[in-house]
């Protein structure tokens, strides 16, 4: 897992502006998972969601219900 995440291309949101503020980076990943991570802090840690979770998480955010 953690060679798949190195390797794999991560991407900001083209909505982040880039002004190098608070941003994630998603990466798709084998099995229809994405992997998710803080951009100011690529080599921390980084989430690794199904598709499907993928799916809720940015459903909610559409929603506003993102703090």
């Amino acid at each position: 897992m953690d060679r798949e995440l190195s390797q794999a291309i991560w991407v900001k949101s083209s909505l982040s502006g880039g002004n190098g503020g608070d941003c994630v980076e998603v990466a798709r990943l084998s099995g229809a998972r994405v992997g998710v991570r803080d951009s100011k802090d690529p080599s921390g840690p980084a989430l690794v969601l199904t598709s499907g979770q993928w799916a809720a998480f940015t459903g909610w955010v559409r929603a506003g219900k993102a703090v």
